[in-house]
């Protein structure tokens, strides 16, 4: 492989803070700005203290937790916001695919976007319309870039915001999570675009729960935790880091066990009859260390305490996984397992623990739970809670498809 020639520092950091005032309602605010009250307000450290160096020609990656401050930094860095403390130096025009299509009119039509977003960046109408064959051709919309974008699908609405950030040539591209938009040719199309972006020497930074892509791009990698920068280094050692992080094992001393369950849903919905309640529910990983954080491939345990306050003939246990847009992935119960069939009795509590492989892709899962029986003919609910816990699988490597097949390759030379 080519050396990649790293240049000149293209962003600089330095004691980057983000504080934003939490108010406990509305009204606090009001009297604050009218400063009929003394301060009403929390501070909240969406940063604290940050500090990165990224050299042109480098692709660098910011992986952290969900409200690590991964997106805020790069907002600040495309000047979006403003810090509350520090500096932020960009040495290079940078092209930002955070919030696709922020800055589009919903009253233009497609060409009408690409240019008012053309000019936003910098470029001449002259340098846009040169580049515009190439937007509308990665676009891939037809007719409707002659439409007012309100008229677009969602779907061909991204297409047109992704063509035009990445097809004008920035000497630095910012991304978040945007790389896997459209359907899956459009991302092939995407992650191409990206991989030309590397060959031809750009600077890229990207923030992504996507640990293959982080592992098979970075040349670097930085770990949020929470507003504070916990570390930077090669790929694998930052992820490695991060899956610490989630289990809760990144401090010293630190066993991950006890406290709240992580993962805990507190808006959760529940129903059924009560003769029987599931009271608690947690999840374990392959050491048995409570975490809703699980690493694709590993073992892990799912948890049921229930109570039964009358006699349920034969009580049956069941969960189900669906991804976040409420797509039912995968899901058992004891009666299809085979593996209860006795009765629950006044004053009994059991634990039913259901274990498993993670075969799911890297991604964010919610878990509901489920207590049911037959009185007879009739089904009963005794006991539902949906959208229970949220599960976190952590993954270097996504096959296609909302599971992996664990395939194994082998490759034979024949003859001619």
């Amino acid at each position: 492989m080519e050396e990649k020639n790293i240049g000149e520092v293209a962003i600089e950091v330095k004691n980057l803070s983000k504080i934003y005032k939490l108010y406990d309602k509305p009204s606090d605010r009001f009297k604050e700005a009218l400063r009929l009250t003394r301060r009403q307000y929390r501070e909240h450290y969406a940063l604290r203290d940050v500090n990165m160096s990224i050299r042109q020609g480098e692709t660098v990656g910011i992986i952290g937790t969900n409200g690590s401050g991964k997106s805020t930094i790069l907002k600040i860095i495309t000047g979006v916001l403003n810090p509350t403390s520090g500096q932020v130096q960009v040495n290079g025009r940078i092209s930002a695919l955070l919030e696709l299509g922020a800055g589009f009119d919903m009253e233009y039509n497609g060409i009408e976007n690409v240019y008012l977003n053309g000019t936003m960046i910098g470029f001449s109408e002259e340098e846009i319309e040169k580049k515009l064959p190439e937007i509308l051709d990665f676009a891939d919309i037809g007719d409707y870039v002659h439409q007012p974008v309100k008229t677009y699908s969602s779907g061909m609405f991204v297409r047109l915001a992704f063509a035009v950030a990445i097809n004008i040539d920035p000497e630095i591209l910012i991304v978040d999570e945007a790389l896997s938009v459209g359907d899956v040719f459009f991302q092939a199309k995407c992650y191409r675009k990206f991989e030309e972006f590397k060959a031809k020497g750009k600077t890229i930074v990207f923030v992504s729960h996507d640990l293959s892509s982080v592992s098979k791009y970075c040349d670097r990698v930085y770990l949020l935790n929470q507003g504070v920068l916990l570390g930077e280094g090669s790929p694998k050692n930052m992820i490695d880091a991060y899956k610490q992080v989630l289990v809760g094992q990144y401090e010293e001393g630190e066993d991950g066990k006890g406290g709240a369950d992580p993962g805990q849903n507190p808006e959760l919905l529940e129903y059924g009859t009560h003769q029987a309640e599931i009271k608690e529910v947690y999840i374990t990983d392959e050491r048995g260390v409570r975490a809703n954080a699980i690493i694709k491939g590993s073992v892990f345990s799912i948890h049921m305490k229930v109570a039964f306050y009358e006699h349920i003939p034969s009580p049956i246990f069941a969960y189900s996984v669906k991804n976040v847009i409420g797509v039912e992935i995968t899901g058992t119960n004891t009666m299809v397992e085979k593996a209860y069939l006795d009765s629950g009795e006044p004053g009994q509590v059991k634990e039913i623990i259901f274990t498993q492989e993670m075969n799911l892709q890297g991604g964010e899962y919610l878990l509901s739970l489920g207590l049911t029986g037959y009185e007879g003919d009739r089904f009963q609910v005794y006991h539902r809670l949906y959208d229970a816990l949220n599960i976190t699988v952590v993954s270097d490597k996504n096959t296609v498809g909302y599971y992996d097949m664990n395939s194994r390759i082998s490759v034979k030379d024949l003859e001619q």
